[in-house]
């Protein structure tokens, strides 16, 4: 695998955009559908909401519940708790911060991508480092949202992982 050197976030976005053809942009929009109709096979999309910051966790909650066919299962707010809740729960998306006590988030979802692997796994994070969001997806993580895009990229971010394609938030 080739490797460079990304020292901004639209360097994150053109390093990915080179390797993945079904890579989607928060500027990119996506038509709403019915999960259940999806054709994916279940009846909802089983979340589990990784968040230490209490107030944002349940804004994520709602926005989540808001959406039809998409279930909340479980909250927790440190990253072993994440990592205990994915192999009992084998959620169908992990929504994961990555400033997380006990735990970060990034080698919380190394650990769940051997635990749990048929979970996506979607960063919601204050961190907008290039070096922080590169390594975040390099743990198979299948997009990143900044929280402050939170309000307009978290549910196309979720139907695009959910649909096997990447997310990456533009700043």
């Amino acid at each position: 695998m080739h490797l460079r050197v990304i020292d901004n976030l639209a360097g994150v976005n053109d390093y990915l955009a080179e390797r993945e053809n079904d890579l989607f942009f928060s500027d990119t929009k996506i038509q709403r559908f019915d999960w259940g109709k999806a054709g994916l096979g279940v009846s909802s999309i089983r979340v589990l909401v990784v968040e230490d910051f209490l107030p944002f966790r349940q804004f994520i909650r709602s926005t989540v519940e808001k959406t039809n066919g998409l279930q909340v299962i479980c909250e927790v707010s440190d990253g072993l708790e994440a990592v205990q809740k994915a192999e009992e729960l084998k959620p169908d998306l992990i929504l994961l911060d990555v400033g997380l006590p006990t735990l970060n988030g990034i080698e919380a979802a190394r650990q769940i991508r051997e635990l749990s692997p048929e979970s996506k796994v979607l960063f919601v994070s204050q961190e907008s480092s290039a070096d922080i969001v590169r390594e975040a997806l390099s743990t198979g993580a299948q997009g990143y949202v900044f929280k402050t895009r939170a309000g307009s990229d978290l549910l196309p971010a979720i139907e695009a992982v959910i649909l096997g394609k990447r997310f990456v938030s533009t700043a």
